[in-house]
């Protein structure tokens, strides 16, 4: 199967399986609620990001309240979210910039937004995507993961298989690709035990294939009866 016809099948199988309209993981009520929880994100759960994320923002509603706080403040409460006093003191910078070069306001293009302390490309194009509905594609750890056993990048690092995934990928596609992926990373193609047996990619998935026939024959065999391989 070439790569082309291999995107089309991958993309209409995303669409078969998983709703286009997937609300962003992270709860947030404001933009900046979001750019906090993003950055919180980082080397940890969205579930724990979203029990810690109700209590920090009634007690820092606004960037004016983070700017102001304490780093003690801060830290003692994201501590489980790990990382928490770099966290802490990138949410603190971040807000202080906002406030004083934004008015508060959380900006919606990408160079204006990765100026922000913790703010990554990765963060960035959440924001951008979900917020401000712009084409963007984010590389967190289950895009990273799928798209490289998918065959769409060869890259480790998330910049470059941004860029590939960018001139791979129809533009109407991006912002839903992310939240699809991560519903297909934590039902079916996890980091460590895989279901590729049961997975509805398996046909055009390199890393499946070879999976199943070099480690799992017998799986394999299973997945030719189902009609799952070519």
């Amino acid at each position: 199967m070439k790569q082309k016809e291999q995107i089309t099948a991958l993309l209409h199988t995303l669409d078969t399986y998983y709703p286009k309209d997937i609300v962003c993981y992270l709860n947030h009520k404001t933009t900046f609620e979001l750019l906090v929880a993003t950055i919180l994100s980082a080397q940890c759960t969205d579930d724990r990001v979203n029990m810690v994320t109700p209590s920090l923002f009634e007690q820092f509603p606004t960037p004016m309240h983070f700017a102001n706080a304490s780093l003690v403040e801060v830290e003692e409460a994201i501590r489980s979210t790990g990382f928490y006093k770099n966290k802490a003191k990138n949410i603190i910078a971040c807000s202080k910039r906002l406030v004083e070069v934004y008015g508060g306001e959380v900006p919606s293009d990408i160079d204006e937004l990765t100026t922000l302390p913790g703010v990554g490309r990765k963060t960035a194009n959440v924001i951008r995507g979900n917020i401000f509905h712009i084409p963007s594609i984010v590389v967190d750890t289950h895009v990273k993961r799928i798209s490289i056993r998918w065959g769409l990048t060869l890259y480790e690092d998330p910049v470059q298989i941004e860029k590939d995934l960018m001139t791979k990928l129809p533009k109407e596609h991006w912002i839903r690709y992310n939240t699809q992926v991560i519903a297909h990373g934590r039902a079916i193609c996890t980091a460590r035990q895989p279901k590729c047996v049961n997975c509805m990619f398996l046909a055009f998935c390199p890393f499946g294939l070879t999976h199943l026939v070099t480690k799992l024959p017998n799986e394999a065999q299973e997945a030719l009866e189902k009609g799952h391989m070519y």
